[in-house]
């Protein structure tokens, strides 16, 4: 009989603990840890669980370290192909279909070491997903005709993986490694790895793909966690009976821990420059160091990050932010495979850096080693070590609930790397302070054992190397003998960097407060008067000592020109920048703050313990007040935003939606024309006039949530009205467009993508419904849900068209309408055949929808009531959702439960007739094409860094001769009807 061993325990820490049960599974060996909510023992006080979802995953103690030599990327292949039907279930898309019937959700991913799996459902289709799931470990059946089309699967997540710098730094980064370390190895695989080569030397996939599922899919290499309402006992003989075939073939797990060192080589102590996909400049310093796993209970490189990445007075970056030489740091160690595993761990400070920091970029480098000095002379603080150590035990104890499936993924990871008693705790605590083995990873990060790579445009043409898998440019050369000499000798320590002071933010009252005021199930206005009005509600749901304090000051000013629009952004990201080092240690101690440009106004959100918050929130509203812009900080700010806007064109699903709004909304301006203004010029009088203009009139709506009284959040409406003193608005603010009428004939806007260097593609088919109420917008929520699983179907798996193909249900300005979108290679397909493929689609779907049963209609209407009626898992999934409400303007505030009302009074005929009545004549069809660069399209490759500051429009070709052409987006839209003001409130 298996051993059986429950935890009820509570460390001497006083750090509760869920519940969990830890069994091996009869003939198996699965590592399991189940978790229940209904016992009434002393937990984090966020197991307010939702009742309605449960979830699973499963990890695997192997990844892409154990591809073999001659198939790169087989690891990451098997874990598609295992998706691909089973014994059992022999259906190809059976496992999707059904969590997509029963309102869940899906999902898994390769590491170097690790391979996950994941899913949630609703918790009375549990067992059954449960058991369809498992025959991934048990029986997949993986055959050969699938194989062929998912290696096209893979190929697109690679593609689409390719113009993404932070995945060409890894592939860079292990190709330095030293001959025959796994980490050298193309982890992604591609067409070219997975079949043409195989093809070419005569391996034979299929069968080497069952030999390392055999090899390596066995149970004593797995840990499984599961979360669901039922009894533990039920959980257990539910697991043991289900998942007790997975065998187990009793081989030693692989073991990479001999092969250490694997960059200290010649290669890796040298200055490495690369071409970057965005325009970035980036400084990012690297060191390997002896796999840091074992010393989790002190986390040394934890400790480290935090004062490297500490941005008050006296850090790295305060000081480089008062030289305007830098923008960004981060520092420290993912924890992803590629960061961390058996033979290595990374530490690496990566630091953005303005024009003027790239040129000066050894003196960066100098400063971090000054700092890095510092701390090695000083050595580990216990004073430090204990206010970090406060500050996770605080939010660990008061943490609010994660996703089930989310939280399962965490767990079964954790079950890989930590003793049962650290399952829960592990990867989040920091237990004791060993000033020994903080000392011993310090003294290793040294000048001499550090690698440089240095990002920037500037450095296209002078490139002459590649990296084999991704394209990457790049060059390599030695560091420049005078910085060598001198970080080779006894350096001089900076007077201006030295240790953060003590933190006044850190929370001490986590008392629950007394409601001075009726509760309410909804916010209600407990303030209104002509320069604003506040929401509150008052949470006794979730009973933790923790806020949410959200603002929108709406100005008549930003939406008045490109230019207004650019200045308001630069005003944002000054005012961010101004705020940086103040407002520093509040973040520290988990106190988060956001300033958002939004479209109509100036949002500003603050959440964390409500002891201290108000101290936050205030802070924001001076610096708000006293604004002011260093003339450095100002261009520092207009260059970096000329990359901001270039980096968000170069990607094709931005420039598609900027495209499709820029047709749909009246009077919106895009992001186009914000990079020509931002060209134009600007100046700082300009930019104070603005901000001048936009402080005299406001209107500030507010919603205040959580351990707040009413009377103390009728404290931060005062304290804004009070202290920025502003004229109530002298006409009112919509804040939403209006939005075009379509004409009742199929348009096609098809622009060049304006990475010149990208092969992805993107098409959206989108049709417009109109100004709809609430109930059809729930229909066409159900149409979305119906459409999901044939479109993945069709054009994923039968057609092979992409990685990322989607259904979506859009509502624009109020204005409802549904789109599908294909993401596409143009190396692959050409734009206008995936628009007739998703045509094709959408003919088969009709035909499913003339045929569809009522079972399956009310399956579906009932997983989406109960998707409606799932329990918020944390007070942030409640305040979400209201602040849209009232950033809207909408105020329905109970509009779920309104949802559902409707859902449950849907007939059939009705979802057949929406979707057919958009598919009629007199459809409002709108298309847009985003092409990318490959034999499949016409136009070459240029320069990486193309004009993006105007669109180049593609004529449509015979394939599409009935489509009428839109090459002018102004004169097309200017000679259409606008729809009235809409909003969705009944």
């Amino acid at each position: 009989m298996a051993l059986l061993h429950v935890t009820f325990s509570k460390s001497q820490n006083e750090y509760p603990f869920l519940i969990s049960v830890h069994c091996n599974v009869l003939q198996s060996n699965i590592k399991l840890s189940v978790m229940n909510h209904n016992m009434k023992i002393n937990m984090p006080l966020h197991t307010n669980i939702s009742l309605s979802m449960s979830a699973a995953a499963l990890c695997i103690g192997v990844g892409s370290f154990s591809d073999p030599n001659d198939l790169p990327g087989l690891a990451h292949f098997l874990e598609h192909m295992v998706f691909m039907g089973s014994e059992k279930y022999p259906s190809e898309n059976g496992f999707d279909a059904f969590l997509k019937k029963h309102g869940g959700s899906d999902n898994a991913s390769t590491d170097c070491e690790r391979t996950i799996f994941q899913f949630d459902v609703q918790r009375k289709r549990f067992k059954e997903a449960l058991d369809r799931w498992a025959q991934f470990f048990i029986c997949p059946l993986m055959i050969e005709d699938a194989i062929d089309r998912e290696v096209e699967a893979v190929d697109s997540e690679y593609q689409l993986a390719k113009p993404s710098d932070s995945h060409r730094k890894e592939m860079l980064f292990g190709s330095l490694a030293k001959p025959n370390h796994p980490m050298s190895k193309f982890c992604w695989g591609n067409a070219q790895t997975l079949k043409t080569e195989p093809k070419e030397k005569n391996i034979n996939v299929y069968k080497r793909l069952r030999e390392f599922w055999k090899r390596y899919y066995s149970a004593h290499y797995m840990t499984l966690a599961v979360q669901s309402k039922e009894s533990l006992d039920t959980l257990e003989e539910w697991v043991r009976e289900i998942f007790s075939q997975v065998p187990n073939n009793g081989k030693p797990k692989p073991d990479f821990s001999d092969q250490l060192s694997p960059f200290e080589t010649p290669a890796f102590n040298k200055l490495y420059r690369m071409v970057p996909v965005r325009k970035v400049h980036a400084l990012t310093i690297t060191w390997a160091l002896p796999p840091q796993e074992k010393h989790y209970r002190v986390k040394p490189l934890h400790y480290i990050a935090w004062l490297i990445g500490h941005e008050g007075t006296g850090s790295i970056l305060s000081m480089l932010r008062r030289k305007c030489w830098a923008l960004a740091l981060f520092g420290g160690n993912s924890e992803t495979g590629f960061d961390q595993n058996t033979t290595y761990s990374i530490f690496s400070i990566s630091i953005t850096l303005t024009d003027e920091g790239f040129q000066n970029f050894y003196e960066v480098a100098h400063l971090v080693f000054q700092y890095l000095k510092m701390l090695q002379t000083l050595g580990p603080q216990q004073r430090i070590y204990e206010e970090i150590q406060k500050i996770e035990a605080n939010e660990f104890h008061y943490q609010e609930q994660t996703d089930p499936i989310e939280y399962v993924e965490d767990i079964c990871e954790n079950m890989q790397l930590f003793p049962k008693e650290d399952f829960l705790t592990g990867d989040q605590l920091m237990f004791e302070f060993k000033p020994e083995v903080i000392s011993v990873a310090l003294k290793l990060l040294t000048p001499e054992k550090a690698n440089l790579l240095l990002l920037s445009p500037e450095h296209e043409g002078q490139c002459p190397l590649r990296e084999k898998w991704f394209g990457t440019q790049y060059s390599v050369e030695d560091i420049q003998q005078h910085w060598r000499e001198l970080w080779a000798g006894d350096f001089d320590l900076n007077p201006s960097l030295h240790l953060p002071a003590e933190n006044k933010f850190i929370a001490t009252d986590f008392t629950l407060k007394t409601s001075d005021c009726p509760d309410t199930e909804y916010p209600v206005r407990i303030m209104n008067n002509d320069r604003g009005c506040l929401w509150y509600k008052k949470d006794n749901k979730f009973k933790i000592p923790k806020a949410y304090v959200r603002f929108h000051l709406i100005s008549p000013v930003i939406q008045k020109s490109p230019k207004n629009l650019v200045l308001f952004d630069l005003f944002v990201n000054i005012l961010v920048h101004n705020l940086a080092e103040p407002a520093y240690e509040a973040d520290v101690a988990q106190l988060e703050y956001k300033l958002v440009a939004g479209e109509h106004g100036l949002v500003i959100k603050v959440k964390g313990f409500n002891h201290k918050l108000p101290l936050l929130f205030n802070l924001i509203v001076d610096y708000l007040a006293d604004f002011s812009a260093a003339p450095d900080v100002f261009s520092m700010f207009a260059e970096q935003l000329k990359k901001t806007y270039f980096n968000i064109l170069i990607k094709p699903e931005k420039l598609g939606k900027d495209v499709r709004l820029l047709i749909l909304e009246h009077s919106r301006w895009s992001t186009i024309q914000k990079y020509q203004a931002v060209l134009d010029g600007l100046s700082v009088d300009e930019l104070m006039e603005f901000v001048s203009s936009f402080k005299s009139e406001l209107y500030a709506e507010g919603l205040v949530q959580g351990n707040f009284t009413s009377t103390e959040s009728m404290g931060f409406l005062q304290y804004v009205t009070d202290k920025l003193q502003f004229k109530k608005l002298s006409v009112e603010v919509p804040v939403l467009f209006r939005v075009v009428e379509l004409p009742q004939k199929h348009h096609l806007c098809k622009v060049k993508s304006l990475n010149k260097g990208d092969a992805n593609s993107e098409v959206t088919v989108y049709y417009q419904s109109g100004p709809k109420n609430l109930r059809e917008h729930t229909l066409m929520e159900l149409l979305v849900m119906h459409m999901e699983e044939p479109c993945f179907d069709f054009l994923r798996t039968k057609e092979t068209l992409g990685y990322h193909v989607y259904p979506t249900c859009r509502n624009t300005s109020g204005v409802l309408g549904f789109s599908v979108t294909v993401e596409t290679q143009a190396t692959k397909f050409n734009t206008e055949l995936v628009e007739t493929k998703i045509e094709e689609f959408l003919v088969s779907f009709g035909e499913k929808m003339n045929s569809l049963s009522d079972e399956a209609f009310k399956t579906q209407v009932t997983a989406l009531v109960k998707l409606k009626g799932c329990e918020d898992t944390h007070l942030g999934e409640e305040v979400d959702r209201n602040w849209t409400e009232v950033v809207t303007q909408q105020f329905v505030f109970d509009r779920l439960s309104r949802e559902i009302d409707a859902l449950k009074l849907m007939t059939k005929a009705e979802l057949v007739n929406w979707f057919m009545g958009h598919r009629g004549e007199g459809n409002r069809k709108l298309s847009v094409h985003v092409v990318g660069y490959g034999e499949e399209e016409e136009g070459s490759k240029m320069s990486l860094y193309g004009e993006v500051s105007k669109l180049t429009f593609l004529p449509a070709s015979t394939l599409l001769a009935s489509v009428t052409t839109i090459t002018d987006i102004q004169a097309f839209t200017s000679t259409l009807n606008l729809y009235p003001y809409h909003k969705i409130l009944k």
